[in-house]
């Protein structure tokens, strides 16, 4: 198991962030990472989401299955492989108020025998989430 986390503050209460983290017609205008996602934000529903990660890796689309959707709080979603005893990951994304701000972390727990095979992959993903921290921060107080 590996887990990676990042954070940051943006200086907006936890609506106006959830507002902008979940219009995934708009990812293409601001970002980075996540360039489209499709899908609808009910649990058990199956998202299509698209990544262009940072380094030298392809972008590819994945298909996770929504696990938790708590609204301005939090969003979960699994992508595993069929096999899930081989891969799986489970991304988070959480909002917290904070004197009038926002918390927003984005996390991700990887699970599964290939997970040791790819620290390099997942040391960029960690990378990945920063600079998508970094874009909707300035979305939403821009």
């Amino acid at each position: 198991m590996r887990v990676i986390r990042t954070e940051t503050e943006i200086d907006a209460p936890p609506a106006a962030v959830w507002a902008v983290l979940t219009d995934f017609a708009a990812y293409p205008k601001w970002n980075p990472f996540i360039t489209e996602a499709s899908g609808t934000l009910a649990v058990g529903e199956i998202l299509s989401v698209h990544m262009v990660p940072g380094g030298d890796r392809k972008p590819e689309t994945f298909t996770p299955e929504v696990r938790s959707v708590r609204e301005h709080t939090e969003l979960v979603w699994l992508g595993a492989l069929r096999w899930s005893w081989l891969f799986s990951a489970e991304h988070r994304f959480t909002l917290s108020e904070v004197g009038g701000a926002t918390r927003f972390v984005q996390s991700e727990v990887f699970l599964g025998i290939l997970v040791p095979l790819l620290r390099t992959t997942i040391d960029q993903t960690e990378r990945d989430f920063r600079t998508m921290n970094a874009a909707l921060k300035e979305r939403v107080e821009g």
